[in-house]
């Protein structure tokens, strides 16, 4: 069955789409009816947790007109009340989530700004022992190793879309408590479209289509993965299909069938969303279009072959950061796929995945296990029968879309020439350590960034974590607000020579006992964002908007401004991955802590003469090294 979500029919896309396999024993969905749905908080407690989180970011005064204009809006008198009876009736109404539609809509189908670094996030994958990197591949031309190991991935990865079909794949759960599994079928054979205003999401489960979309040199072909019966096709078959599609797209571009320069469609995916919906509606007005419009919509994910780059590239890890966010301004990629696999001439790996239907890590659960599968002999199965051939996927491109091209890659390339993204080891120490100090790994780091920013600046960052709601039915993400008193009075004292060690260690640990208190309570259902949000949505009309106190108040936007981005994406041995700011003059902060190892990234726009990545980099760098030199001095003092 063929999905469409859009803002206005999630909820109905959504129920639909729950039907699942019959559940046995760890089946993927067998949990899925032991789920608790996700509360709506109670006013008066999000009001007082907002207010707690406005303390280290505000003066005297403005943190006086704050708690003023929080006391009028849940206020008998007040609109809270109002905008929460009308939150406590759309969660009636919903069929798994108060916030399902609410956050699809507001965090993702109605943002119009190019969505592919704005969105969209990247990771590299650790190489392929068993395949030798090539660092002399001749540029615009497949490599054995390129093909064998996208061969190789793509298998893996159609075995995971099976096991989710069939209802293998076995149920998540921590620490005995079940994960909602619904994302996984968002994971394949869907498609971010975009309209006017607000875009849409196209998906089908089970996911049964029988081809993955090949990109190669800026062109799209049709793959078939399976054969007439419906059966996979075996690693040799999938290496050979896609060796059979490259050699007919280059004979194609030598020939002048194909004009390697003629504007591409994929292109347009890397654009402002109503620059890309003008154009797909005139695209969808031929016939053929709409045809291969919907072989793309389709496919179960997208396999990239990039050969039109410098394989010496792929060997530093700044450049291979920008081939997996930006591609050249979004060069043979089609951003929209839930799922792009990015090979490269030499054979170095990475993904790029839309964010709208899935969190980072779900798909990241699947990506990992691939990496880890890949490894070692595969012991094939055997060929399908009735595979049908690779097929180039045309076009006929108007001069009003070629000229819509044209505008999306000059576009596309100012934003991907205006982001930096740095990577930073800290093979010192890792969670093993900080467990040591009786602090949470997460906690820790979330310290260490705050300590570094006020070193840095002066001053405490805003600061977005995400944290899970998986625990919920159709459960996503919250916010957990990383700035608080405890971490900013530590922050102040760390680096005061008058401040003895102990009285440090002390701030210490209320900070850290802060944060996973805070974080207990995000994932709990007890979070502020998520909350203000949905009675953000509630107000009718301008006039309610007015008398909306708390939104009125500037401490509300100040404090929603998020400096420092944050999300902690351990493990981190295969796994690394990246993202944009979400303000302009904010950071990005990518991190994962392995037992003996700290990881993380970091990205600026730079554009902002407030920002400075690098220096950045080397101040939570200098941090992490005067914390744990400060834990190891704390610990011997005890003995």
């Amino acid at each position: 069955m063929l999905h469409l979500l859009s803002a206005r029919s999630a909820a109905a896309v959504v129920c639909r789409a729950s039907r699942a396999p019959p559940a046995r024993s760890l089946s993927t969905f067998a949990n899925q009816d032991r789920l608790p749905r996700l509360p709506v908080p109670e006013l008066d407690a999000t009001a007082a947790r907002y207010l707690k989180s406005l303390r280290p970011l505000l003066t005297n005064d403005e943190y006086a007109r704050a708690e003023k204009a929080v006391s009028t809006f849940v206020g008998s008198d007040g609109l809270g009340p109002v905008l929460q009876r009308r939150l406590l009736e759309v969660d009636r109404n919903a069929p798994h989530s108060w916030l399902e539609d609410i956050w699809l809509k507001k965090a993702y189908l109605e943002w119009r700004g190019p969505t592919y670094i704005n969105v969209n996030w990247f990771a590299t994958i650790a190489d392929n022992p068993d395949m030798p990197l090539v660092t002399n591949a001749p540029r615009g031309q497949p490599t054995s190793v390129q093909i064998l190991r996208a061969a190789r991935l793509i298998t893996h990865l159609l075995e995971a879309n099976e096991a989710i079909n069939s209802g293998a794949m076995p149920a998540e759960t921590h620490r005995d408590t079940p994960f909602c599994m619904n994302q996984y079928k968002w994971q394949f054979g869907t498609t971010r479209v975009p309209r006017p205003g607000c875009d849409e999401v196209v998906n089908q489960y089970p996911s049964i289509v029988k081809h993955i979309l090949l990109m190669y040199r800026n062109q799209t072909v049709e793959v078939p993965v399976y054969g007439s019966n419906g059966e996979r096709a075996s690693l040799a078959q999938i290496a050979s299909q896609l060796a059979q599609a490259t050699k007919r797209i280059d004979s194609m571009l030598a020939s002048g069938q194909l004009r390697s320069h003629q504007p591409s469609v994929a292109n347009l995916t890397a654009g402002h969303r109503d620059d890309w919906a003008k154009a797909r509606m005139i695209l969808e007005q031929d016939s053929a279009n709409s045809q291969s419009l919907a072989k793309v919509d389709s496919a179960l994910f997208v396999v990239c072959l990039d050969v039109d780059i410098d394989p010496q590239d792929t060997m530093d890890i700044q450049r291979t950061i920008g081939i997996l966010n930006h591609s050249d301004a979004g060069s043979n990629r089609w951003f929209d796929k839930s799922i792009q696999l990015i090979v490269m001439n030499s054979g170095r790996f990475g993904v790029n995945c839309e964010h709208t239907p899935v969190d980072a890590l779900t798909t990241g659960r699947m990506l990992m296990e691939m990496s880890a599968k890949e490894r070692g002999p595969l012991k094939d199965i055997k060929p399908c029968a009735g595979l049908a051939e690779p097929a180039p996927i045309q076009w006929n491109v108007s001069a009003d879309v070629a000229q819509i091209v044209d505008k999306v890659r000059a576009d596309a390339g100012a934003l991907a020439s205006n982001l930096r993204i740095l990577q930073c080891d800290m093979p010192e120490y890792g969670a093993q350590w900080i467990k040591t100090l009786g602090a949470s790994p997460d906690a820790y780091f979330q310290i260490a960034l705050q300590v570094a920013y006020y070193r840095h600046y002066g001053k405490p960052a805003p600061t977005y974590e995400s944290s899970s709601l998986r625990k919920f039915l159709h459960g996503r993400t919250e916010t957990i607000r990383s700035c608080t008193t405890e971490s900013l009075e530590f922050s102040k004292i760390f680096d005061d020579r008058d401040v003895p060690l102990k009285k440090k260690l002390m701030y210490f640990q209320r900070a850290v006992a802060t944060h996973v208190e805070n974080s207990a309570a995000a994932a709990s259902g007890k979070g502020i964002d998520r909350h203000l949000l949905g009675l953000r949505a509630q107000i009718q009309s301008p006039e309610e908007a007015e008398n909306a106190t708390l939104f009125q108040d500037p401490a509300y936007v100040q404090s929603m401004s998020f400096a420092l981005s944050t999300s902690n994406v351990t493990p981190g041995d295969r796994f690394r991955g990246g993202f944009a700011p979400v303000i302009s003059d904010g950071y990005g902060v990518n991190y994962a802590m392995d037992k003996n190892d700290l990881k993380f990234s970091v990205s600026e726009w730079l554009s902002s003469p407030a920002t400075d990545a690098p220096a950045f980099r080397d101040s939570i760098s200098r941090t992490l090294a005067d914390l744990y030199e400060a834990g190891e001095c704390a610990m011997a003092s005890q003995k």
